[in-house]
């Protein structure tokens, strides 16, 4: 798993570099605020989901799974939006969600998000079937099954 926590304080560095390549299938992380759990109930863990859905004009969801403080997404960025754009709509809208569920009005996301684009020889099947274990890894279920924060296209 990838380790997030030496990009923390340097958020602003996850940008220099990035480029947003139409068509182009990404595996994106991102955290919560200080990786507080906010999504461990499965109430707030559909706020992201819904907003996942709700990027659709933006992204094809090929993989996706919302752990209780951060989330992996597996897209592939359509032709009319760039990885900010997305990830900036994703963040927002579902800590609009979260927040009004809870009737608070704190800081969901960390900034940034970290972004690695699949070359085309890689096994994108195989790195859906990683995100999807991430439950699995963390001791949250002895069943992905038993998940219900994950999904990806081949199912």
């Amino acid at each position: 798993m990838f380790d997030m926590s030496k990009y923390n304080s340097h958020s602003k560095n996850l940008r220099v570099g990035r480029v947003s390549i139409a068509n182009q299938i990404y595996l994106i992380t991102t955290v919560t605020h200080q990786r507080s759990p906010l999504f461990r109930e499965y109430k707030t863990g559909r706020c992201v989901v819904n907003a996942l859905r709700a990027a659709e004009l933006s992204a094809l969801t090929l993989s996706y799974v919302v752990m209780p403080d951060h989330f992996h997404w597996l897209m592939q960025l359509k032709e009319n939006a760039t990885l900010s754009q997305v990830m900036q709509f994703v963040k927002s809208s579902s800590a609009k969600s979260y927040n009004q569920l809870n009737n608070s009005g704190g800081s969901v996301w960390s900034k940034g998000f970290h972004d690695r684009a699949l070359r085309r020889e890689e096994d994108v099947k195989g790195y859906a079937r990683y995100i999807v274990a991430n439950p699995l890894r963390a001791g949250i279920v002895d069943k992905v099954e038993n998940y219900p924060l994950w999904d990806a296209i081949w199912l």
